[in-house]
């Protein structure tokens, strides 16, 4: 078999859509480009049928268009077959169609409840201030396609015990819904299927010692354990001609110098600076 050169990214990317069928209603937050990449992928290959509700817009999508920043609000907003409010898309839309939606979690324990409100005890002086909650609280309470990823796996987000609790996972407080079911990192692929946190698929190159060295809790480890499937060379193209050439996916695994050269570099593609 000829071997294809990929991108963390573009791994992390290709799993997310692999999770998708077709005719599912899918979800996504603000500022998650490898969610909507990996959405946008799943409906170019496998899922024609896919439907989209978006939290930029809080909007109901069929028609999908190139991922981008300047011009992000073409994806969500201009090709929008039906619009809601917030407050009616978390209290009215989500709980009647229950999409699958993918998170991403500042902590998570091994148990799949997560954090995004802050790092530090103290929540008026916190180390960090993650981005916020948004709906999480709402959906994971009573979801049942909830699905997370990380895109840097560390000890950071990988915790024995959460600073905050924002996302609910297979937590006895539970009275309706289930826990997430699935989390895809740059590390490998996980499920819950013991309501633990699972390492099913080790990404090529990666080893079990590095995923237990990187996690903060015990790892349990599937019998079944096996490498994950890379992308194929028609999945690569439609990322790099098609999906997403401006690279935004990519945002999601940088930091400092690295992230503000690639923001500049897609804002400077778009017409933007």
């Amino acid at each position: 078999m000829l071997k294809v050169d990929y991108s963390p990214d573009e791994l992390i990317v290709t799993c997310i859509s692999r999770q998708i069928r077709n005719g599912d209603l899918v979800a996504q937050g603000i500022a998650t480009p490898l969610v909507a990449v990996g959405y946008l992928l799943a409906r170019c290959t496998h899922a024609p049928d896919l439907s989209f509700i978006s939290a930029i817009g809080q909007s109901l999508c069929q028609e999908p268009a190139p991922i981008g920043l300047a011009r992000v609000e073409a994806l969500w907003l201009e090709n929008a077959v039906a619009r809601l409010g917030f407050v009616a898309a978390v209290t009215e839309l989500l709980p009647r169609t229950q999409p699958k939606e993918f998170f991403r979690p500042g902590q998570m324990d091994a148990a799949g409840n997560f954090n995004n409100v802050a790092i530090g005890k103290n929540h008026t002086r916190p180390l960090l201030r993650l981005p916020g909650t948004g709906g999480i609280p709402d959906v994971t309470t009573y979801g049942d396609g909830i699905y997370l990823y990380v895109p840097r796996h560390s000890r950071v987000t990988f915790v024995e015990r959460l600073d905050f609790l924002s996302g609910l996972g297979h937590n006895p407080a539970r009275t309706r819904g289930r826990g997430p079911c699935y989390l895809i990192t740059d590390l490998g692929q996980f499920d819950f299927a013991s309501d633990r946190m699972r390492l099913v698929t080790n990404h090529p190159g990666v080893t079990v010692a590095r995923v237990r060295e990187k996690t903060g809790f015990p790892l349990e480890i599937s019998a079944d354990l096996h490498e994950t499937p890379p992308p194929t060379a028609e999945e690569l193209r439609l990322l790099r001609e098609e999906i997403d050439p401006l690279r935004v996916r990519r945002l999601e695994l940088l930091s400092g110098p690295a992230r503000k050269e690639l923001l500049r570099e897609i804002l400077e593609k778009e017409g933007a600076l």
